[in-house]
């Protein structure tokens, strides 16, 4: 199996050996260009960025790309598509797979998890655009509720079992080597139900994501240590790939403004209303907006409007507070989408 590349220097897809290597001049055995090699010729003079194809992270991600207006169709059982309204590419991957395409300037923009990030050996070549606030876990030492051993000093010269061999890997031979370096704990990779092997025997305590704490619970786990939180990123790579060409190049702020409006628009309302100026300060301490209200005088002496944004968690308690200093005419409404600099 051989791969083409596109020009952009991107990106590479598997072409059969048997048509030879121009992707334009693939045909299929009906005469006609195949569907992946006119995809590939037209990912020249576009920015490419990786989505996570399934998993926890893949539903949320699809919901934000949709806020911000990025439209495409993706055809079935292909993980590359063109999007229609922006000189943008998106290519679905693990996620586990896309801090390496971002280091390796294989695509300049993706969505992955920080623990992700962090368990790969690409940290150091990738920046953290924006988080996301999904996706949201941590990664933590677990070990039976009834079992004897309940510290991480206890867990030393054990066994733990894990998909994060890397982190968990790091963190024991730090344990190990504090107390003393006389044994070494074993990290043994398990792919998946970490949570199971305590109770088949397989290790002494585990280190795996947790989201909710429920699968533990019901497995009979509890943590004794946090090794990172995590969430949902957008990341590129620390230093611009040559394929990032001075028109491509501000696509990605624009990317990071659009999501960073998605998400503002998701956590605040804004709230307007009227108060009388003798009132304002206690309404503005109420309503200190995201940066600052805006205040503007009414037609009636001594009388302001204001409008500000506020957390939509909190809107019902602020409308209570307003209503309680003075303010009149307090009206809510949701943001469909907003820019918010970042």
């Amino acid at each position: 199996m051989s791969t083409q590349h596109s020009s952009s220097g991107s990106i590479s897809v598997p072409f059969s050996a048997t048509t030879g290597p121009s992707a334009q001049g693939q045909k299929s055995r009906f005469g006609v260009d195949s569907t992946m090699s006119l995809l590939v010729d037209s990912l020249k003079d576009r920015l490419l960025m990786a989505v996570p194809k399934k998993g926890r992270l893949h539903e949320k991600c699809l919901e934000l790309l949709s806020g911000a207006d990025i439209k495409y169709n993706r055809a079935h059982r292909l993980d590359v598509a063109l999007v229609q309204n922006l000189p943008i590419a998106l290519v679905f991957l693990p996620a586990s797979d896309i801090p390496r395409f971002v280091a390796l300037g294989s695509v300049a923009l993706g969505i992955t998890g920080q623990d992700v990030i962090a368990e790969s050996t690409h940290a150091e070549d990738i920046t953290q655009l924006l988080p996301l606030g999904f996706g949201k876990c941590a990664l933590q030492v677990q070990v039976p509720v009834s079992g004897p051993i309940q510290s991480v000093e206890g867990l030393s010269g054990g066994r733990i079992a894990t998909s994060f061999e890397v982190l968990a890997g790091a963190f024991f031979k730090d344990v190990d080597a504090k107390l003393g370096g006389q044994q070494t704990t074993k990290v043994e990779y398990v792919g998946g139900s970490v949570e199971a092997a305590c109770a088949l025997g397989m290790a002494d305590g585990i280190v795996d994501l947790v989201e909710s704490g429920d699968t533990m619970r019901a497995a009979g786990l509890h943590a004794i240590h946090t090794l990172i939180t995590s969430e949902a990123v957008l990341i590129t790579q620390r230093v611009p790939h040559e394929s990032i060409t001075p028109a491509l190049a501000p696509i990605i702020p624009l990317i990071k403004s659009r999501f960073a409006g998605v998400l503002a628009a998701k956590k605040f309302v804004y709230a307007s209303y009227n108060i009388q100026r003798a009132k304002l300060d206690a309404a503005l301490s109420i309503t200190p907006g995201r940066r600052a209200p805006t205040v503007s005088p009414l037609d009636e002496e001594g009388w302001v409007a204001v409008s500000a944004m506020v957390e939509r968690k909190k809107m019902a308690e602020v409308m209570d507070e307003l209503e309680t200093v003075g303010a009149e005419d307090v009206l809510i409404f949701a943001l469909d989408n907003c820019r918010v600099g970042v």
